[in-house]
């Protein structure tokens, strides 16, 4: 059983922790509105882009050259997966959630005799994957969440993706990140980046509402826009993971908190105890001392 001085040492060392994780969580808080803000305002943004590039491909001529990143290399057999995550842990299931799923879409790719190199994005990534899979890990980046994400970062990433793309002879490239959707809800999502995935062409033909010229010619278009693409959707892929990381931290540590001040409690309870035991202890030795003289 602890002793009084034990038990004393503990409740304030919980004390301090809990003074921590309620820093953590209002700080957390705060960092959610403003990474929500920035996310929700950046989807508008990523889906008019990809419905731009949509429009462009209904009108390419039939038979014309198609681009790398539209048309892919014609085959399937290597596939590049970005995995996002965080630098930092200390967001419950943030990190773990996503390298989870990515573990078992490897492994799917696997089982269907694909080949997997990956492209890590975040410390945590590395961390978890390299265990299992560092002879698949071909490059890897960090400290993207030090401050917000930016635009200029989101495009040298997005470059850098291409270059290992290009340079590992790969044929599809998918992006797994965390989707915001709450503070206690992060949807995981597989993203397919190259090539770029679009409807048949008559079904493309069939969404664009109205009719423009082009100038110059679609394909030249679509040369300088599909690179551009490619950064927005990472970028947007960037801000949903910043918005997801701060909540899935502030619920985290919101729960510790809680977590510690029922842990404050059943020790404040122990440490009475023990001492009222204590206390009763002695007077019975008193009380029987007296009587014995």
């Amino acid at each position: 059983m602890a002793s009084l001085k034990d038990l004393k040492n503990r409740i304030k060392s919980v004390k301090s922790t809990q003074k921590i994780t309620k820093a953590m969580k209002m700080v957390a808080a705060a960092k959610l509105r403003r990474a929500k803000e920035h996310a929700e305002a950046a989807r508008p943004y990523a889906e008019r882009m990809e419905g731009m590039v949509r429009a462009l491909t209904a009108n390419v001529t039939e038979g014309a050259a198609m681009p790398v990143l539209l048309a892919g290399t014609g085959s399937q057999n290597v596939h590049l997966l970005v995995v996002a995550t965080s630098d930092r842990g200390l967001c419950g299931a943030f990190n773990s959630s996503i390298v989870r799923a990515a573990r078992r879409q490897i492994a799917d790719l696997e089982a269907r005799g694909k080949t997997v190199k990956i492209f890590c994005v975040g410390r945590k990534a590395y961390e978890q994957l390299a265990l299992q899979h560092k002879g698949k890990i071909v490059d890897r980046v960090s400290a993207l969440y030090r401050t917000r994400p930016d635009f200029a970062t989101a495009d040298e990433l997005a470059k850098r993706i291409l270059m290992v793309f290009e340079k590992e002879n790969c044929d599809v490239c998918t992006i797994v990140y965390n989707h915001f959707r709450s503070a206690i809800s992060q949807v995981v999502t597989f993203q397919q980046l190259i090539p770029l995935p679009l409807e048949e062409r008559g079904d493309a033909a069939a969404t664009v509402q109205a009719v423009y010229e082009y100038e110059p010619e679609e394909e030249a278009i679509l040369a300088d826009l599909l690179p551009k693409n490619l950064a927005v959707q990472i970028f947007k892929a960037l801000l949903e993971n910043a918005a997801s990381e701060q909540g899935a931290r502030m619920t985290a540590m919101d729960n510790a908190t809680r977590n510690a001040g029922d842990m404050i409690s059943r020790l404040t309870l122990q440490y009475n105890r023990s001492r009222q035991a204590a206390i009763t202890k002695e007077l019975i030795e008193i009380i029987s001392g007296a009587e014995a003289i």
